[in-house]
């Protein structure tokens, strides 16, 4: 058996970028922070950040753009995927997560997204 599954929960860095692919369908990526907090061998308190790439495909990816901007925290579960490209005959790597699934955080009352977006959210078949 194998099993490719990731679950982040973190804050975006950026604000999430749309496209749509020759084919039509849109994708949005983004990046979010992930903190942790530990002690070293000394105890001293430690703090240590990671930024991950996160891609989203068709309504989802329309429900980020709209409703999710920098600095908001976000649930998201999926897959790990490395593409690879070359340029100027200089081959480079990245790994993403393929969002399947989805959660808006905590986030200010202000900037929660309404109802209608949490319907549409419901409507995404998983």
């Amino acid at each position: 058996m194998y099993i490719n599954k990731v679950t982040i929960i973190g804050n975006l860095t950026r604000e999430p970028e749309l496209k749509a692919l020759p084919s039509g369908l849109n994708v949005v990526n983004f990046s979010v922070a992930v903190n942790r907090n530990y002690k070293d061998k000394d105890g001293n308190k430690k703090e240590e950040v990671e930024y991950i790439n996160i891609v989203a495909f068709g309504k989802q990816a329309e429900i980020i753009n709209q409703y999710v901007k920098k600095g908001h925290q976000i649930f998201v579960e999926g897959r790990l995927q490395t593409r690879s490209w070359e340029k100027d005959g200089k081959k480079s790597y990245a790994t993403e997560v393929i969002m399947e699934n989805f959660q808006f955080g905590n986030n200010p009352k202000s900037e929660s997204p309404t109802s209608a977006v949490k319907e549409a959210v419901d409507d995404i078949p998983f």
